[in-house]
């Protein structure tokens, strides 16, 4: 039985949930090629994602929906100024908020396409490993 594809529904493989809010963006071989500016905004992007502490920190939120500074810093075995360091140029990037209650700064994900992404690196590692 062969598989077949309309142009404009992205394929995301097995890892991806079904309610992934970037499965309404085009496939990527249906977007036109990236432009000069837009290519040195994904190299920037990656570059802040990078990073193994932003990476995990991103996990936690992600995972927990919301956390505070002090919580990260307690699960990642990290001071509070150098989560909020790391918090602010995450946030720079636009995929997290971050909004205060008291003494406390909550911060979550508000980018739909990080659980993705994240899940799809794990996916990525687990297809690559050996299975002998």
């Amino acid at each position: 039985m062969s598989t077949t594809r309309e142009p404009s529904r992205p394929v995301m493989g097995p890892c991806v949930a079904s309610g992934d809010p970037c499965r309404s963006r085009p496939a990527l071989e249906d977007r036109p090629l990236l432009s000069f500016v837009e290519s040195v905004k994904v190299m920037a992007l990656f570059k802040v994602l990078a990073n193994d502490t932003r990476i995990r920190m991103l996990h936690h939120i992600a995972r927990s929906g919301e956390a505070t500074v002090t919580d990260i810093a307690r699960t990642l075995g990290m001071k509070p100024q150098a989560v909020s360091n790391q918090l602010t140029r995450l946030s720079d990037t636009g995929v997290l908020s971050w909004r205060r209650e008291g003494n406390n700064v909550y911060y979550r994900v508000v980018n739909g396409c990080v659980a993705p992404l994240l899940d799809l690196a794990l996916c990525l590692m687990e297809e690559e490993r050996p299975t002998n």
